[in-house]
């Protein structure tokens, strides 16, 4: 039934645990897992100048690039160990469920699978839920694992 599983990860403790059910299922289903990482650009252009310190952005971009990759990397050695085919993709953007739901369609998944991290209050008014956005603009079914 499910052959290609989309399964986006952010390196968290969450998403390692994410990681190992979706491998499982995919041994289940006979899939392949499709990981993908969204690298988000540097926030803010610093506009003044002045005695504020600012991040060097092409660093920032840089090192969450690398992380990114290095999220990917575990998901291919946890997919290697078990035999299940892997695809992995990072990319960078602002709008991460964008590039989820993007990639779902581009590589033809039957299924997300992803971490939701349960924010509640101020924090998911500030942050947002990538997982809430990835439900509201997907017409694949998703599968939310805590």
């Amino acid at each position: 039934m499910f052959k290609n599983i989309l399964l986006p990860t952010d390196g968290s403790d969450l998403a390692v645990k994410a990681t190992e059910t979706a491998v499982r299922f995919a041994q289940v289903h006979g899939a392949r897992i499709v990981a993908i990482c969204v690298a988000q650009p540097f926030p803010f252009v610093p506009m003044a100048e002045g005695g504020a310190v600012v991040p060097d952005a092409e660093v920032f971009e840089t090192q969450i690039t690398t992380a990114a990759q290095a999220n990917i990397n575990k998901v291919a050695t946890a997919c290697a160990a078990a035999g299940v085919p892997f695809e992995g993709i990072v990319s960078n953007s602002h709008t991460p469920y964008k590039d989820i739901v993007d990639a779902a369609d581009k590589h033809n998944c039957d299924i997300i699978l992803m971490a939701s991290h349960g924010r509640g209050g101020l924090s998911k008014l500030l942050l947002g839920s990538e997982t809430q956005k990835v439900l509201a603009h997907t017409t694949l079914p998703v599968l939310v694992l805590r």
